[in-house]
């Protein structure tokens, strides 16, 4: 199975729409936001399996001191082949030695960001959104 990996590159939003259901990742199903989503951020890695995308890492970032990566997902089928964790690498590769990487998880998720070299931490907060 040969995967392509592109760089800022935005997929459509029915792509992404079609990624974030089949990987199980609760986001938006309003294009029309998702597009929105997608054009305010920095840094898009995405994975594709012929004209397939099949992974996506959307992140915003400075490219010098911090990045929040806001979504990654990988569809089921190609869970468990190294996608996401070689999306986390090109996602550092980018942002370079000098900025930090950091996340919210997904309760699903909190057993494999530690494996993918994440570690956890205990001094964030939070105001959630309303919408």
């Amino acid at each position: 199975m040969e995967i392509t990996y592109k760089t800022n590159i935005i997929p459509n939003a029915a792509a992404i729409i079609e990624l974030y259901a089949d990987a199980g990742l609760k986001r938006p199903t309003d294009p029309e936001r998702i597009t929105r989503m997608y054009a305010n951020v920095n840094l898009v890695v995405t994975a594709w399996h012929q004209q397939k995308l099949v992974g996506v890492a959307r992140s915003h970032t400075d490219f010098c001191w911090s990045c929040y990566l806001a979504d990654l997902a990988i569809s089921k089928a190609f869970q468990k082949e190294g996608i996401g964790k070689k999306l986390i690498d090109l996602t550092r590769q980018t942002i370079g030695d000098e900025s930090m990487l950091l996340l919210l998880s997904v309760a699903t998720a909190m057993e494999y960001y530690p494996k993918v070299g994440f570690e956890k931490v205990e001094n964030g907060f939070i105001i959630n959104r309303l919408v």
